[in-house]
């Protein structure tokens, strides 16, 4: 067949000679260079790339018991602040992906679309949001009841406590004793909260007119007017050390202690750029995002190719943060 078409190939053309034999000209061409044809091209690797020895280390890391439990963001912050960077978070995503290592570790809940109360906080200490949450005991319908109140710019917990029944007397003792621990001037600070009974008791209402704090609620029927504390309540009972019940009183004490000392001061927030809330809350964020930026740029000159858009710079805090601000 390859030499009746070479003999049709030198009155007339090769296309028209396959085309009059019923075959297509790249069958042709196999036929006539089989080596060629099963010669695969070489991928090329951009020079950034990481090498197969490096991802492996990153897997490993990312895999370890230290960080087993701990988002890529997580751990890339933590190595960051360790002053050690082998890639993006992202990259740290892409690697898992391809052991089929990436999957969420929480049930995922959608929330509806809705609109906010109109308040804004451009520094610690001016807009705090609370709500009270259940801890299930041991025994059926025993429940001890947590308080917990956020600073909405730093997402700081700058007061909690932890009762064995919903009260507004306990409501007023937690913010009185925050007011006066977080030494808070007159007319500063709003409060915001839903509207449980504790929240719009006229006692606490008093309380809050007294320290001239300004009440804000959400709207009736609308829980997800009080996003800040249900996402704070999210985080803790979804961290792998919640049992799901308490055995005592004390046990559920310590734990709430133990956890509410991790979000202020070890857990990175993705809502603060990946900053620690006690690091936001008491003025030390510009030193970390300038050490940050230092250990970013030492690796940018080690390995500029890397760095697909350039020399990498962090952004910074938010100014304004709050609930349904308006653009």
């Amino acid at each position: 067949m390859i030499e009746t078409i070479d003999e049709l190939g030198e009155s007339i053309s090769i296309s028209e000679a396959c085309r009059h034999l019923g075959v297509s000209r790249s069958t042709w061409y196999r036929w006539k260079n089989p080596s060629e044809s099963r010669q695969k091209k070489s991928k090329v690797s951009p020079p950034r790339t990481l090498s197969k020895k490096e991802r492996e280390e990153i897997r490993q890391i990312l895999n370890s018991e230290r960080f087993r439990n701990m988002s890529p963001r997580q751990v890339y912050a933590t190595l960051l602040d360790e002053g050690v960077y082998y890639c993006h978070w992202r990259t740290m995503y892409r690697i898992l992906d391809e052991y089929q290592e990436v999957r969420e570790r929480r049930n995922q809940l959608t929330h509806p679309t809705y609109q906010k109360p109109e308040l804004l906080a451009t520094g610690p200490n001016q807009l705090w949001t609370w709500d009270i949450t259940k801890l299930k005991g041991s025994q059926r319908l025993t429940y001890y009841y947590l308080y917990v109140m956020i600073d909405v710019y730093s997402r700081y917990v700058v007061g909690w406590m932890l009762e064995e029944a919903e009260s507004e007397v306990f409501a007023q003792c937690l913010i009185e004793e925050t007011y006066k621990k977080q030494n808070v001037a007159q007319s500063q600070l709003t409060i915001h909260a839903d509207r449980g009974a504790p929240m719009i008791a006229k006692s606490v209402e008093q309380l809050m007119a007294d320290l001239q704090i300004t009440k804000s609620h959400s709207r009736p029927y609308t829980p997800n007017d009080n996003p800040y504390s249900e996402s704070q309540f999210k985080t803790l009972k979804y961290h792998p050390s919640y049992p799901g019940r308490f055995q005592s009183f004390d046990e559920a004490h310590a734990w709430v202690a133990t956890l509410i000392d991790w979000y202020n001061n070890q857990h990175y927030h993705s809502a603060l750029n990946l900053m620690k809330p006690v690091i936001v809350h008491y003025g030390y964020s510009s030193q970390v995002l300038e050490h940050r930026q230092h250990v970013l740029n030492e690796a940018y000159h080690h390995h500029p190719e890397r760095f697909v858009h350039g020399q990498p710079q962090l952004r910074p805090l938010p100014q304004r943060v709050g609930i349904n601000l308006s653009n």
